[in-house]
C-alpha cells in the first residue's frame, strides 16, 4: 500500500477517475494534519527554533522526505500549523457564541468560560500559542494571523459590551476598555497557567473574570464567592 492509498467504498454512480482523485485529495489532506498534529506536539517540547522537520517526521512515525513533499520547508509548515492552530480555536470560538443564551450577557459569559475550558487552557496548547506569539514581531506571516484573529475576538467582545451597557444603562462604563481588560485577563491567565501550573486554579480563574464582570455590570452578571 504506498503513502496516498486510503480506504473509501466506491460509489457505482462516480466515474473510477473522480473517485480516485477524491481518494487521493482526502489522502493528502489527512497526511497533512498527522504532520500538523505532529508538529504541535513537537513545538510544545522544543520550541520553535529547536524543533525540527525530522523531529516531527519522527514524531507522525514517518519519514522526513513525506514532510518535505507535503510542506516543502520549516517555514511552511510552522505558518501552516499556526493556521490550523488558530482554525480550531475560530471554530470553537463560533460554537460557543452559536450554544450561548439569547442575550449578550450570556454570549459573552459563553465567550469567557470558553477561553478557560481545559480543550482551550492546557499547558499543551498554551505552549504552542506563546511559542508563535514569541516570533510575531519577526514574523509577519505570524503576525498577520494573530492580528486578525486578535481583531476579529476585540470586536466581537467590544459589540457585546456595547450591548450590555445599552441594556443595562452604564453610562460610564466604555466597551473598548472592557473588552482590552478582558483580553489582557485571559491572557494573563493563559500565561499563568503555562507557567506556574501548580499554583494555579481552573475554578479561581473563572471567578477573577465573572467577579469582573460583575463589578462591571452588576445587572447583569452575579458575583461568585
Amino acid at each position: 500500500m504506498n503513502e496516498y492509498s486510503f480506504t473509501l467504498c466506491h460509489d457505482p454512480g462516480m466515474p473510477a477517475a473522480t473517485t480516485s482523485s477524491a481518494r487521493r485529495t482526502a489522502s493528502r489532506a489527512a497526511r497533512r494534519q498527522q504532520l500538523i498534529d505532529a508538529t504541535m506536539k513537537c513545538i510544545a517540547r522544543k520550541g520553535l527554533s529547536s524543533m525540527t522537520l525530522s523531529d516531527v517526521a519522527s514524531e507522525a512515525g514517518l519519514s522526513q522526505g513525506i514532510v518535505n513533499l507535503h510542506f516543502e520547508s520549516k517555514d511552511n509548515l510552522l505558518a501552516e500549523t499556526l493556521a490550523s492552530l488558530a482554525g480550531e480555536y475560530r471554530d470553537k470560538f463560533d460554537k460557543a457564541l452559536e450554544n450561548s443564551g439569547p442575550d449578550a450577557a450570556d454570549s459573552l459569559q459563553a465567550i469567557m468560560e470558553h477561553d478557560l475550558r481545559p480543550s482551550i487552557c492546557n499547558r499543551g496548547k498554551l505552549a504552542i500559542w506563546f511559542a508563535f506569539w514569541g516570533e510575531v514581531k519577526s514574523r509577519p506571516t505570524y503576525q498577520r494571523v494573530c492580528a486578525e484573529w486578535d481583531q476579529r475576538y476585540d470586536d466581537v467582545v467590544a459589540d457585546l459590551c456595547r450591548q450590555i451597557i445599552a441594556d443595562g444603562d452604564y453610562p460610564k462604563v466604555s466597551a473598548e476598555s472592557v473588552a482590552y481588560t478582558l483580553s489582557a485577563m485571559i491572557n494573563g491567565l493563559w500565561l499563568s497557567c503555562l507557567i506556574s501550573p501548580r499554583s494555579w486554579s481552573r475554578d479561581a480563574a473563572r471567578s477573577a473574570v465573572s467577579n469582573y464582570l460583575a463589578s462591571t455590570f452588576p445587572r447583569h452578571f452575579p458575583r461568585t464567592a
